[in-house]
């Protein structure tokens, strides 16, 4: 299961109480993004979730092409997010209390915690096959990748 799977919306029933549409949890639900990003649902609710919907939507949600936003775009962007909080040195706790902050977004520090324990895996394995290969310059890149959200 991806982590894209395990991120929720932080104020759920606020949230459905103001919009009177009952919507997934999941925050990357087909049918949680339709109502809240469409321009019905932003007027719904109130300033402040408004604000944080459209940060994640800019974010997540605004592709060069339109068409890739229905090929995983939204999550591909937000797992490159999540690495990048890693990379700046902040624990799975400290992910989860930054993404709520600002998309009012959670998730569960474990879940975090596997996510970034399997991208360290993947990346390792990514090197060893490049250095198997010979490509020295794909194997250092994929090290200093690693040992980023290693530290």
């Amino acid at each position: 299961m991806a982590i894209t799977d395990k991120v929720y919306l932080k104020n759920h029933r606020q949230i459905v109480s103001q919009l009177d549409v009952n919507i997934p949890k999941g925050a990357f639900k087909g049918a949680t993004m339709d109502v809240l990003y469409s321009g019905e649902g932003l007027s719904k609710v109130d300033d402040a979730t408004r604000d944080r919907l459209l940060d994640f939507a800019q974010d997540f949600l605004d592709p060069e092409n339109p068409d890739d936003l229905y090929t995983g775009y939204p999550e591909r962007q937000f797992v490159r997010y999540l690495l990048e909080l890693r990379a700046q040195g902040l624990g799975p706790d400290a992910i989860v209390d930054v993404m709520g902050d600002e998309y009012m977004l959670y998730a569960y520090s474990g879940d975090v915690l596997s996510f970034l324990d399997n991208a360290v895996r993947t990346l390792e394995a990514a090197e060893t096959l490049a250095g198997v290969d010979g490509n020295q310059e794909m194997e250092q890149k994929l090290h200093r990748a690693r040992t980023a959200l290693s530290r």
